[in-house]
């Protein structure tokens, strides 16, 4: 018989952005409404790249959450660091002791949105930074693609791992390393792999979606993010290690929000934007595959095992109801085009 209903301890969202400003206040209820917990990136302008800023960022999201009505408790946003060349060692010592700092977020200098001030040289420019990381047990987020603009843009993740992930585990062999959106099974096997305290983030659209997508009757932007949508290949081998046992890969939307203007543009921005749906999106891929029983592993326990966080009590309910995806989302005076607009799902959130 055919399950009609779902039920998941309240799952987390171990990579998301919420921007700032009118348009923090017009998105951090969605993602509140699906998930318990959330892994904010730090890529603003300014980048968040002290924890006297991450604290400031964390009380701007407290007061957006209660403009949309958020139940007092209910969410809780993780920050991070931005990494740059200058931060300090004494800087993670701060985000150690302050009780609201997941992680340092690793972007390569111009890998993706507001990435300017990102890492020019990893093992160079912050070893002392990554001594520290490895001893005091903080985890480094990692944007896994290489910005050297000769590299194919389709072969930039597979490189990063030769590249950068090999000899910085080598440097650090027991440092925590979040593999970050994955997209390649070059990906999928290095994690799957690896030794040491290694893991992964997969998004909803990389599970449903290969690169023929953004293709499919012209040009899609909203289909465009970074890292790209690859092969079939790749998706089939994400899709494997998302639904497999393996405690090493789990939930991370990296829903990224930008105006409806600036995607439909002559140079339109990478992210795709998921918050809205992320549940019943990564539900239609499990069930595609015939592992809906998995999800909640892949969406609740193995992202708080691998950060030593306690699992949720709560719980949240999908029904099989078609649900079809909103045109537009309200953002601010504009609107955005949330991720397969228009277009119906086999599982709703009740």
């Amino acid at each position: 018989m055919m399950q009609t209903t779902l039920t998941l301890t309240r799952p987390d969202d171990w990579h998301i952005h919420l921007r700032d400003g009118d348009a923090l206040r017009a998105i951090v209820g969605h993602t509140a409404k699906q998930f318990d917990r959330a892994v904010v990136m730090p890529n603003l302008k300014p980048p968040v790249t002290t924890v006297a800023l991450a604290q400031a960022y964390r009380s701007r999201i407290e007061l957006a959450l209660r403009a949309a009505n958020v139940p007092l408790g209910s969410f809780t946003p993780l920050m991070t660091l931005y990494l740059t060349d200058q931060t300090a060692p004494d800087e993670i010592i701060r985000a150690q002791e302050s009780g609201i700092i997941i992680g340092l977020k690793l972007y390569p200098a111009g890998a993706t949105t507001n990435s300017d001030a990102g890492v020019t040289d990893l093992l160079g420019k912050c070893a002392k930074v990554l001594e520290v990381m490895q001893r005091v047990g903080m985890p480094l987020l990692v944007h896994g693609e290489v910005t050297d603009p000769e590299v194919d843009v389709f072969d930039r993740e597979a490189l990063f791992i030769d590249r950068v992930m090999m000899p910085l585990r080598r440097a650090f062999p027991t440092l925590k390393v979040v593999f970050e959106h994955l997209t390649t099974k070059e990906g999928v096997d290095y994690v799957r792999d690896a030794e040491g305290p290694i893991a992964a983030t997969i998004t909803a659209q990389h599970l449903l979606y290969n690169r023929n997508e953004i293709f499919k009757g012209g040009l899609r932007p909203h289909f465009y993010c970074l890292p790209i949508l690859k092969r079939e290949v790749h998706r089939l081998a994400l899709l494997e290690a998302a639904t497999s046992q393996s405690p090493r890969f789990f939930l991370g939307s990296d829903s990224a929000p930008h105006i409806k203007g600036l995607k439909e543009n002559a140079c339109g921005c990478a992210g795709c934007y998921t918050a809205v749906h992320a549940l019943e999106l990564y539900a239609t891929a499990f069930d595609r595959a015939n592992k809906i029983e998995q999800l909640e592993a892949f969406a609740s326990f193995r992202g708080p095992d691998f950060y030593g966080l306690p699992r949720n009590r709560g719980t949240v309910t999908l029904v099989r109801e078609p649900y079809t995806v909103p045109l537009e989302v309200p953002y601010g005076d504009e609107t955005l085009v949330p991720l397969a607009a228009g277009e119906t799902l086999p599982w709703r959130m009740r």
